[in-house]
């Protein structure tokens, strides 16, 4: 099958390229001939909230080949790209959709491809997170695009049936991200970050925004003084508020802070050091973190929110609590650190769902 496949691929870095990058290569894998339609300018500067969209010299980016051809703010870009895909000739138009933003853009050159291909988007959000004028309009034009939808939570699912609701759509489990490098011993990496063997480890990994609970966390800490907690990512905004916190009830030294983007040849030491990944968001819908969490056999605890429950109560993998609440924060971490559950095997009879090629097989299928 000839596949095109319009999104977001290197040089740009980040979870939503690393997940392009991996299914693209299980579409090949599976014998399929497949082409990479990437942007020229995926966001403006001004509007971009991080340091930079492209991958640098430490991160473990898959050069997948592709064509830059489509500029989110320029029109003229949505009729070239239309065109190159249409030279092509696919069967299947593969997108993914994480933002309204993105609506206008990708919106247009489906509307061209719908006409002789199947048009299937993979959904991370149908409604954000962060709500802004126009978000229904803008994604509601993309959507209106595609023959088909993969979600991969019930709650994003949902919430594209209350925009379109006899919207074709299928879920499947979010796959887990395999490119990082390999685990490294706990005992080494734990001297590295300053920390002891003896002590209790939650990591909290990922983009630093309002929605993940981070504050709520901090606040857990301070009934829980022999625990450590490693913060690692970027900051969407302003970190004040969470140093704030920790000065206020001095936790300094219960803190491992790394408050920037993590290369990919970081990761390892992290969850290496790390007993338990916390995901205590305030709202979600699924999380890439918990693939990365369990690519290095790393249970979690994570809020009832969004898709989360969906991928650990079955499979037994870690522990969810209801919301974001000091209480059953502190509750979880002290039922986990006393559990003589073996959720590492339980773990690995989950990578064994929810792999890239089963996701691409998936797909393929429901276009048939």
């Amino acid at each position: 099958m000839k596949i095109a496949y319009l999104s977001t691929f290197y040089p740009y870095r980040g979870g939503i390229a690393q997940f392009n990058a991996a299914l693209f290569r299980a579409f090949e894998r599976l014998g399929n001939e497949v082409r990479a339609f990437n942007f020229t300018r995926q966001y403006p500067d001004f509007i971009f909230p991080g340091s930079t969209q492209f991958v640098t010299e430490k991160d473990y980016a898959d050069k997948i080949p592709n064509l830059r051809v489509l500029d989110t703010v320029n029109p003229v870009s949505y009729i070239k790209t239309a065109k190159k895909i249409k030279e092509f000739s696919p069967e299947l138009v593969v997108s993914k959709f994480w933002l309204p933003f993105f609506g206008p853009s990708l919106g247009k050159v489906l509307k061209s491809t719908k006409r002789y291909a199947s048009n299937v988007s993979i959904i991370d959000n149908a409604i954000p997170h962060e709500k802004r004028p126009l978000d229904r309009v803008l994604s509601k034009y993309y959507f209106n695009q595609n023959h088909k939808f993969i979600t991969m939570s019930k709650s994003v699912n949902n919430d594209l049936l209350t925009l379109i609701p006899k919207a074709e759509s299928y879920i499947h489990p979010h796959p887990l991200y395999n490119h990082f490098p390999k685990k490294i011993d706990k005992i080494s990496a734990r001297k590295k970050l300053g920390l002891t063997n003896q002590d209790k480890v939650l990591l909290f990994f990922g983009f630093i925004r309002d929605y993940k609970g981070l504050d709520v966390l901090l606040e857990s800490l301070v009934s829980m003084p022999d625990y450590k907690l490693i913060i690692a990512g970027e900051i969407y905004g302003d970190f004040k508020k969470y140093d704030d916190i920790i000065q206020k009830h001095n936790l300094e030294k219960q803190i491992v802070k790394m408050v920037r983007y993590i290369d990919d040849d970081e990761v390892p030491l992290l969850f290496s050091a790390a007993d338990v990944a916390m995901l205590t968001y305030k709202s979600a819908t699924q999380s890439g973190i918990l693939g990365i969490a369990y690519h290095y056999n790393l249970p979690v605890i994570a809020t009832n929110t969004g898709g989360m429950k969906e991928m650990i109560e079955p499979y037994n993998t870690g522990i969810v609590i209801e919301s974001a609440n000091q209480k059953l924060i502190q509750e979880a971490c002290f039922k986990f650190f006393k559990s003589d559950d073996n959720y590492f095997a339980k773990i690995q009879d989950f990578k064994e769902i929810a792999s890239w090629d089963n996701l691409a097989k998936f797909i393929i299928k429901k276009i048939k």
